[in-house]
């Protein structure tokens, strides 16, 4: 049955993403791993969406032992622009993209045991990204990105996010 399900045309235009993601800064951040799927797609600026999850530890920075002061875990939804293509590297029969891109990304976090009453247990946050990407698309393709995060919720805070990202590409089908 999964290998029906991937070998549809819809799985051939669509991957499988996994990465680490930080909030950095001062007195509090998420240490995270993030899971999702990518899909190709052309709405307005954005050619590529994705939906996953991030789940990791929310951590006090100002504790001296044992910082990580509880799990979080985030349903994260976000749209990519076309990569900007800056240079092509390897062989001519292999060869792999670095470029630029933007990612905008949406989370709704959930969070369990945090020591910091401010956030409370529920919040969400918006992060512009831009990135740089490099790799095959048709084989493996990893992005750096790092940009501003607006958190809301009880309170409102403006935290950096560095993020490293792979994708790989599910099976891709007969073409007709």
């Amino acid at each position: 049955m999964a290998g029906f399900a991937l070998s549809t045309p819809l799985a051939a235009q669509s991957a499988f993403a996994l990465g680490v993601a930080a909030t950095v800064g001062g007195s509090w951040q998420i240490e995270a791993v993030d899971l999702g799927w990518v899909r190709s797609a052309h709405a307005g600026p954005f050619r590529s969406v994705s939906i996953g999850g991030r789940f990791g530890a929310f951590v006090d920075e100002t504790a001296l032992i044992g910082g990580a002061r509880g799990f979080v875990a985030g349903l994260v939804l976000g749209g990519r622009t076309g990569m900007l293509q800056l240079a092509d590297v390897g062989n001519e029969t292999n060869p792999s993209s670095v470029g630029f891109d933007v990612s905008l990304e949406a989370v709704g976090y959930k969070a369990w045991n945090t020591a910091l009453p401010q956030f409370g247990t529920a919040w969400g946050a918006v992060s512009l990204l831009p990135g740089l990407r490099f790799g095959n698309p048709q084989t493996l393709r990893a992005g750096l990105v790092f940009g501003p995060t607006l958190f809301f919720g009880h309170e409102t805070d403006v935290r950096p996010l560095l993020a490293l990202r792979f994708e790989l590409p599910m099976a891709r089908g007969k073409r007709r």
